[in-house]
């Protein structure tokens, strides 16, 4: 099960941090897994936002590049999403991928 927290309502330029805890998921399904935050908003596809893949390394959506920033931390088998200098734009359903598993999802509002 995949524990999502840190969503909210913030101003246009501010920051958040998400937090994703894979909690009940045992270190050697964790460790080795892809990690990646996506988002959704009504009536459009689910888009990638980060991620760190075994393949592909860590990667960003351009939308994103140089303002958000996902990390790891094994020891608490968590997955974090530092999102900063936020705008309308980034408002969203934020998820948390785990290899198959999904977080429920948590709600990022930016207003204006």
């Amino acid at each position: 099960q995949l524990v999502e927290s840190g969503g909210g309502l913030v101003q246009t330029g501010g920051s958040l941090r998400l937090s994703c805890r894979a909690s009940g998921m045992i270190t050697s399904v964790f460790n080795p897994n892809d990690k990646a935050w996506y988002r959704q908003v009504p009536g459009k596809e689910r888009e990638l936002v980060a991620g760190i893949f075994r393949d592909r390394g860590t990667v960003y959506a351009d939308s994103v590049k140089g303002r958000f920033a996902i990390s790891r931390d094994n020891s608490r088998k968590t997955v974090y999403l530092q999102m900063n200098s936020l705008h309308s734009e980034d408002t969203a359903v934020y998820y948390c991928n785990i290899g198959e598993y999904w977080g429920q999802g948590t709600q990022v509002t930016v207003s204006s």
